[in-house]
């Protein structure tokens, strides 16, 4: 589904080099995870994928289901089924959260040539859905992410990855700023995604995530290439050990 061959890129304001010849290859129904230092990579890696215009690829490839993404527009890459889930999600203020939903898979559902769904249609999913996230409709009265906490804007990034039902998922730092009772929370709603058609790329720092969302593959980004990869106890042993092994041989 995902192949990177190759991939070199770097921060076009300034020209510093961030990714230094990434190979990865995510088969369709696989969970990979991505771990590594601060300063690694990771992010800019997910970035690329979305295609943010901050970044600029100066060698390689990125395939999505055989097709080259790179000249894919970043809504072109969503249609296509490609999701990111970041690692703050940004406060949207006067956009109501049902209505960026709403908006969002229809746009996504008239590129690839589908009706748009009725709004009651659009509600019933959306409250299926919000219900096994705690995602209350209060929720998705209030402007997008506008004063939620930190699990409140990781479980409306679930939902909107549960409506849009992409086929790669991305998430990045899920993780980060959640309590023990919305990891779980979160963790089981990604898990509920997890099928032979989708493939995830899950980037943290830690293993605790990776206790709720089980990878196929492990790999260890150090100073922008892959340095080592490994099944889940990769991740337990970085738990125990560190970092520090892998960003020597980097």
């Amino acid at each position: 589904m995902l192949e990177i061959k190759n991939l070199h890129a770097r921060i076009a304001e300034d020209e510093t080099e961030i990714l230094r010849g990434i190979d990865l290859t995510v088969k369709a129904g696989e969970v990979h995870a991505i771990m590594g230092p601060n300063g690694s990579g990771k992010s800019t890696l997910s970035y690329i994928l979305a295609g943010k215009d901050d970044y600029e690829v100066t060698e390689g490839e990125i395939l999505f289901n055989g097709e080259n993404m790179l000249d894919m527009e970043p809504d072109e890459r969503a249609a296509a089924g490609m999701f990111l889930a970041f690692q703050y999600p940004i406060e949207i203020p006067g956009v109501a959260t049902m209505e960026f939903l709403k908006t969002a898979l229809n746009a996504q559902r008239k590129a690839r040539g589908e009706e748009a769904l009725s709004i009651p249609d659009f509600m019933k999913m959306v409250k299926s859905k919000a219900a096994d996230l705690n995602v209350t409709m209060d929720m998705l009265k209030r402007p997008l992410n506008v004063g939620f906490s930190g699990g409140e804007k990781k479980r409306s990034e679930i939902l909107q990855m549960a409506l849009l039902e992409p086929k790669l998922c991305v998430l990045d730092e899920t993780d980060s700023g959640l309590d023990i009772d919305a990891l779980r929370i979160v963790s089981e709603g990604v898990n509920k995604l997890r099928s032979p058609e989708r493939a995830m790329v899950v980037i943290t720092h830690y293993q605790r995530l990776l206790d709720h969302i089980v990878p196929d593959v492990v790999h260890v980004l150090s100073k922008g290439k892959i340095v080592k990869t490994g099944d889940k106890d990769l991740a337990l042993e970085l738990e125990k050990n560190g970092y520090a092994d892998f960003v020597n041989a980097a």
